[in-house]
């Protein structure tokens, strides 16, 4: 193989994964524009060091890539509460090593439609999943995760107290996780807000209910209130 062929695919194999990783680095994913075009430039340069090599070594680098981008893929999945959080990102950069491996085997066209797809399928499919995730909120609420708000005013004195009154409530409740907690004054040191958000799958209106009404119910506590969010 010539140096001409060698840098023409591996020029190919940059261009590409620059315009995958481009559509990504807009979007502010964790693998953007550099991720996906190293990882299309890798795929290329095995495949290439598979032909240098020569006999069946092609289809044996090729393979190694295929499971080598796996273990990549995985360290971008993160669990997040009850959701799984990264699963986009690690296809597409599997996608991103297909298209490298394509161009390493002077595959052009091929690695362009393919390219062309993967960024395609960012473009049009969000939008009919967000359609779709509408639709099945209003038919299968049960299963959808929802995210609270409760916000507390309190006495500054008794901050610490209400805290823990709800952390334990919602421990207790093993169906709500606390996602975050902020405390804010509202501009008066003499009062403290505290604010939780907590995550769950499906409604449960009832144990917000419950845990507003008992902190309520505590001294010095004037103000109460909880709301579903909308993502």
């Amino acid at each position: 193989m010539t140096i001409t062929i060698f840098t023409t695919r591996l020029v190919l194999a940059f261009v590409l994964g620059t315009l995958i990783g481009a559509e990504r680095q807009v979007r502010q994913k964790s693998a953007g524009l550099r991720t996906n075009t190293l990882v299309s430039i890798g795929a290329a340069g095995f495949v290439l060091l598979g032909f240098q090599i020569g006999g069946d070594a092609v289809g044996r680098v090729a393979s190694y890539v295929v499971s080598g981008i796996g273990f990549l893929g995985a360290g971008v999945i993160m669990k997040d509460g009850f959701s799984i959080r990264g699963l986009n990102t690690a296809a597409t950069i599997w996608c991103s090593a297909s298209v490298g491996s394509m161009c390493g085997v002077g595959l052009w066209l091929e690695a362009i439609v393919m390219a062309s797809l993967i960024i395609s399928a960012h473009l049009l499919l969000r939008p009919i999943g967000r359609l779709i995730n509408k639709l099945s909120f209003d038919t299968e609420t049960d299963s959808l995760e929802n995210h609270y708000e409760i916000i507390i005013g309190c006495k500054e004195q008794i901050e610490n107290e209400m805290r823990v009154l709800v952390l334990t409530q919602l421990k207790e409740d093993k169906e709500l996780q606390m996602r975050s907690l902020k405390s804010f004054d509202n501009g008066n040191p003499s009062f403290s807000y505290l604010k939780f958000e907590v995550y769950c799958i499906g409604r449960k209106d009832e144990l917000l209910e419950r845990i507003t009404q008992k902190a309520s119910l505590e001294p010095g506590v004037y103000e109460v209130s909880w709301a579903l969010l909308a993502y």
